[in-house]
C-alpha cells in the first residue's frame, strides 16, 4: 500500500571522537550557511557588488540567528525551566540530575526568535557597511534563508524532535528511538517540503526581477513562510509556551500570526523604499 508508515530509528550524532560528537542537526546548520553563503556570493556576483561584503554578513546572520533562535526559544517556551538554568541559556550544555554538565550542542532554538534577530543583527550590519540599502539586502538574503530553514527541519526529522501529533491510521512515522509504536505526522518534513518551495518561488521571482528592490521579496518570504508554520502547526505536537492563555491557537500559530501581517504589509505596500 502506498500510504503505509515508515519506521525512523537514526541516531543523533554521525560520529564520534570520544566523547564529543557531530550531530545532524549542527551538520544541517552547518550545510544551511555554507550553501547561503556560496548563494549570496553567486548573487553580488551577478549584480556587481563586491563580495567581500559576503563573509562579514555571514557573521552577522550566524550570530544573530543563533543568538535570536536561543532566546526565542527561552523566553517564547520555556523561561519556566531557563529561569532555574540561566548557565544553560547560552551555552551548549544541560545540567544532569546529579549536578554535573552534559555537552548537547545547540538544542532548542525558535525560528521565530532567529527572524527577529536576523532583522536586528542585519540592521546592524547594514550600519556598519553601508555599500547598499537594508532592504536591498533583505530582499536578496532571503532566497538562501530559505533553504536553510528547510536543512534546520530535516535536523529536527533527523534528531526526532518537533514531532506531528499521531495521524490515527496507517499513514506516518514511527520514531522508533522514542520507544513509540504508533505513526506520526511528519511535521518537520512537511515544513522542510513547504521551505524548498519558497526557496524555488523567491528564486524565481529573483531571476525574473519581478520587485526585488523594494522589499517585495522579503515580504513573500514572511508571509509564506510563516503561514507554512501556521498551517503545519495545526498537525504538530503542542511545544508549550504560552498557549495555555489562549488555546485556541498554538504558540507558534499566535507568533507566526504578526510575522505573516507583517510579510504582507511589504507585498501590498505602494510607496517606494528609499
Amino acid at each position: 500500500m502506498f500510504f503505509s508508515k515508515i519506521h525512523w530509528a537514526p541516531t543523533e550524532t554521525l560520529f564520534k571522537i570520544g566523547s564529543f560528537g557531530i550531530h545532524y542537526y549542527s551538520l544541517m546548520f552547518v550545510i544551511a550557511f555554507s550553501f547561503g553563503l556560496y548563494l549570496m556570493k553567486k548573487i553580488y556576483e551577478k549584480e556587481k557588488v563586491s563580495t567581500e561584503y559576503v563573509e562579514p554578513l555571514l557573521f552577522y546572520v550566524v550570530i544573530a540567528t543563533l543568538l535570536g533562535a536561543r532566546l526565542g526559544e527561552v523566553f517564547f517556551y520555556n523561561w519556566g525551566y531557563y529561569q532555574n538554568h540561566i548557565i544553560e541559556i547560552l551555552l551548549p550544555i544541560k545540567e544532569l540530575d546529579n549536578g554535573d554538565y552534559k555537552f548537547t550542542g545547540f538544542r532548542g532554538l525558535a525560528s521565530h526568535g532567529a527572524a527577529i534577530g536576523i532583522l536586528i543583527g542585519l540592521y546592524l550590519y547594514q550600519r556598519k557597511y553601508n555599500y547598499k540599502p537594508l532592504i536591498w539586502i533583505l530582499d536578496r538574503l532571503v532566497i538562501p534563508v530559505s533553504i536553510g530553514a528547510a536543512f534546520v527541519r530535516i535536523g529536527n526529522f533527523f534528531n526526532s524532535e518537533i514531532v506531528g501529533k499521531y495521524t490515527g491510521n496507517n499513514f506516518g512515522v514511527v520514531f522508533d528511538n522514542r520507544r513509540e509504536i504508533a505513526p506520526r505526522h511528519p511535521a518537520q518534513l512537511y515544513e522542510a517540503i513547504g521551505y524548498i518551495a519558497l526557496f524555488f518561488l523567491l528564486r524565481y521571482l529573483y531571476k525574473n526581477k519581478i520587485n526585488r528592490n523594494n522589499g517585495y521579496l522579503f515580504g513573500v518570504f514572511f508571509a509564506v513562510l510563516f503561514s507554512v508554520r501556521f498551517l503545519v502547526e495545526f498537525v504538530k505536537v503542542s511545544q508549550g509556551g504560552f498557549e495555555t492563555f489562549a488555546p485556541i491557537l498554538s504558540t507558534g500559530q499566535w507568533l507566526s500570526i504578526p510575522m505573516i501581517l507583517f510579510g504582507l504589509f511589504f507585498v501590498f505596500r505602494k510607496t517606494e523604499l528609499k
